[in-house]
């Protein structure tokens, strides 16, 4: 008898589980076929109940599990609207399962970085059209203002990811722009979080922005490559050092 119960009671959470991800999809589902849109407001609770012939309880689950994927956003007190469908759900996955696993090597911030270094390379040619010939004083001062920080050992994150936000604004993809950002930010949450030690020739970083902006408005593609190449070299000598550690200790 025992065996018997558990065995209902598995049944009875397979159903629920499949149940709210029925009307998960639902709620989906009614978002495309209204054609709504980021920040565009939804039915209230009961009209989506009511729409959808399903229980109040169910779309509040439906709605806490849309809202973790940033498909819907709760504003207290004004109403539920379309969310602004971004890459945050990615990049906290992505964080919890580095952390979580800093015995295999890091493997998963160097895939990370292999993946970063794959988007800019791929983007490479695009990148050199619309910049071959010209110039951007925005990404000149980016490219001075990080040279001079690492100069002096200061952090030039932020002025990072602005490059490389300015560089990928240029291309007609806004889901390369996201992947890009996610995967810094991912980047940069995870480096602390295993212990990771900044780098000690972070320099060749900042200088490497410097030779892609050149390469690009020069038109040539190897050069671009090898910067983007040069770019993330200490960012994986700073990796496989503290892999070495672990492994050591």
């Amino acid at each position: 008898m025992p065996n018997h119960d558990k065995s209902k009671s598995g049944v009875f959470a397979s159903e629920t589980s499949r149940k709210r991800s029925s009307v998960t999809d639902q709620i989906k589902d009614f978002i495309l076929t209204k054609g709504l849109k980021s920040g565009d407001l939804m039915p209230t609770e009961t009209e989506i109940c009511a729409e959808l012939g399903v229980s109040r309880s169910s779309v509040r689950e439906a709605i806490r599990t849309l809202a973790a994927l940033d498909i819907v956003e709760v504003k207290h007190g004004y109403g539920t609207y379309v969310g602004q469908l971004s890459l945050a759900p990615l990049v906290e996955g992505l964080v919890f399962r580095g952390v979580l696993r800093p015995q295999d090597d890091f493997a998963a911030l160097r895939e990370v970085i292999e993946v970063r270094e794959a988007l800019d390379t791929v983007m490479a040619q695009q990148i050199i059209d619309a910049l071959h010939g010209g110039t951007d004083e925005i990404l000149e001062g980016l490219v001075a203002t990080m040279v001079a920080k690492s100069a002096t050992g200061e952090s030039f994150a932020e002025e990072d990811l602005a490059f490389h936000t300015r560089l990928l604004a240029y291309l007609d993809n806004t889901l390369v722009g996201q992947l890009v950002t996610a995967f810094w930010e991912i980047n940069t949450v995870l480096y602390p979080k295993l212990g990771i030690a900044p780098a000690t020739d972070i320099d060749d970083t900042a200088r490497a922005h410097g030779a892609m902006l050149d390469a690009a408005k020069a038109g040539d593609l190897d050069a671009y490559r090898e910067a983007v190449i040069a770019h993330y070299q200490p960012l994986r000598r700073s990796l496989e050092k503290a892999a070495l550690q672990t492994v050591a200790g």
